[in-house]
């Protein structure tokens, strides 16, 4: 019988052990503005994709990816440690674009509800 709630409870775990991590151990200067979304374990627990949204401009937020990446062997076995883990998780990171499709969806709805406000106008000035 297996546990599907407990990839869930470590992933968020270690979540919040990695952004902890980044915001006060990392000192790689590439890293830059970096919030952890999600992290989603395997079910056998021995690996973490972790989800980051990266802000500023393309060349920097690259440049956090990769810092990231180049990082995950020492917060592998740091996040190991503090979570007394079995075995640490091997950490993969990957770019997390949600909040930047919400901000576009959130654009088709105001150009949506403009255009929509524009021909209720336009039928009551008709009418008229």
């Amino acid at each position: 019988m297996s546990d599907t709630g407990r990839p869930t409870r470590v992933g968020e775990l270690v979540r919040e052990e990695i952004a902890r991590l980044i915001a006060k151990g990392l000192k790689d200067p590439r890293i830059g503005f970096v919030s952890v979304m999600s992290v989603r374990m395997s079910p056998d627990l021995k690996y973490a994709s972790v989800y980051v949204s990266l802000y500023g401009s393309e060349a920097e937020c690259k440049s956090s990816l990769i810092g990231l990446r180049n990082s995950a062997g020492w917060l592998r076995g740091v996040v190991g440690r503090n979570l007394k883990l079995r075995f640490a998780p091997k950490i993969r990171f990957f770019p997390d674009d949600t909040l930047e499709r919400v901000f576009r969806l959130e654009e088709v709805f105001r150009q949506l509800h403009e255009d929509e406000d524009g021909e209720d106008e336009e039928s009551i000035d008709g009418e008229s």
